[in-house]
């Protein structure tokens, strides 16, 4: 059943889980925009890269942070949604203790928060960040960035400015032993309308060949 409560540090978390058949799977955990801009665990960008890592052969766990929807608890600027994080990602590798590989997905607010979780879990082997939002907050964090991942956003982003997010980007490239892919969708805003198609693509083909590279 994909609908699922699971315990968060100030209550339940609603979320969304869908597993594979195989239990050494591989995981992933996606995470929505920001919350007090109306961001869910359905919107449209976390709703489709969620079944695009299905799609590739990942069990996933998508949820509400604290505060939206069913999920218990208020908005607490970034610090308990990553504890939030932190949660979803306890009950998610519960569920799969034989999974081989752990990956974090996010969209904006998401993906500041997937880039923070990053840093806490030495168990997660890659990272879709999509849109992070790179003129809000604060990234320096990532000193260094423990794995490597890709870094997507739109070309026409009025919300970040796409000149941010390759700052972030080459600082992140110029760290040894990880590789960062930085990739801009052409004519895409920052909710990839028109450009869905294009950026879970680019998803698609750089996880696909990270998943070949580290099962050889």
């Amino acid at each position: 059943m994909p609908e699922v409560i699971f315990p968060g540090p100030e209550g339940r978390l609603e979320g969304r889980y869908h597993p594979q058949k195989a239990k050494d799977a591989p995981i992933a955990i996606i995470l929505h925009p920001h919350p007090e801009m109306g961001g869910t665990m359905n919107n449209k960008v976390v709703y489709n890269l969620h079944y695009k890592f299905y799609d590739m052969g990942f069990t996933c766990l998508r949820f509400n942070f604290r505060g939206v929807g069913r999920s218990q608890g208020e908005f607490d600027q970034g610090i308990g949604e990553l504890s939030d994080a932190a949660s979803a990602l306890d009950y998610l590798q519960s569920l799969n203790p034989s999974a081989k590989f752990c990956w974090v997905a996010g969209f904006s607010f998401g993906a500041w928060i997937g880039m923070q979780l990053l840093m806490r879990r030495p168990e997660i082997t890659g990272f879709v960040s999509v849109s992070p939002p790179a003129n809000i907050n604060d990234f320096t964090f990532l000193a260094p960035c423990p794995a490597s991942g890709l870094i997507i956003n739109g070309a026409a982003d009025r919300v970040v400015p796409p000149s941010s997010v390759v700052d972030l980007s080459d600082k992140l490239k110029e760290q040894k032993g990880i590789t960062i892919t930085h990739t801009e969708v052409e004519g895409a805003g920052h909710f990839f309308d028109p450009g869905m198609d294009e950026m879970l693509d680019n998803v698609d083909e750089y996880v696909r060949r990270r998943m070949t590279e580290t099962s050889r």
